[in-house]
């Protein structure tokens, strides 16, 4: 029988499957991406504890995006920067960072296009994700948007997982236990 954790957040509440992710280690597992009521709901709640001098938003490909289109579209921005895992070619000089994150368990690259860089440069950005876990993935965008030249004024999530939450650097809504086996 599948181990069910139950969560509220942003007043809603799922029901989310508890995963394996090593020998010793199961986690929660939410997924934000397709899920547009929690999308929604996150979102408005983050906006209100995000600081007001943002200049643009970012996050790492994929489970992010959706977040992140949803609080641009509240917070009336007209774009938003996403990193990508892989250069593509419409890329001009990009930026890369290697990270290990728990969920995809092995390294991966996160690239910033030059361009998005450039427009970044010298300003306030706040960092967004759906969970922080280990706080690798947050590191590897912090280290992107800094070599780019910006200031990370915000680093925020709908969740803080395990150790996260006792986190004072970020802003979250949530949080989330670890499940040690």
């Amino acid at each position: 029988m599948e181990k069910i954790y139950e969560l509220e957040v942003a007043g809603l509440k799922r029901e989310l499957p508890v995963i394996q992710v090593a020998a010793d280690l199961a986690i929660a597992s939410f997924v934000l991406l397709g899920d547009a009521e929690m999308t929604t709901q996150a979102a408005k709640a983050l906006v209100e504890k995000l600081p007001k001098d943002i200049d643009y938003l970012v996050t790492a490909e994929a489970k992010g995006i959706p977040l992140l289109q949803e609080l641009a579209r509240m917070m009336d921005f007209k774009t938003y920067i996403v990193a990508r895992k892989s250069v593509k070619a419409y890329m001009d000089a990009p930026l890369e960072t290697s990270v290990f994150s728990i969920t995809t368990q092995k390294e991966q690259n996160l690239i910033l296009d030059g361009r998005d860089a450039a427009l970044i440069k010298g300003k306030n950005v706040a960092i967004i994700d759906d969970v922080i876990s280990t706080g690798e993935s947050l590191d590897a965008l912090v280290t992107l948007v800094e070599k780019a030249g910006a200031t990370v004024c915000a680093q925020a999530a709908v969740l803080a997982e395990g150790d996260a939450a006792k986190r004072e650097d970020i802003v979250f809504l949530e949080a989330l236990p670890l499940f040690y086996l």
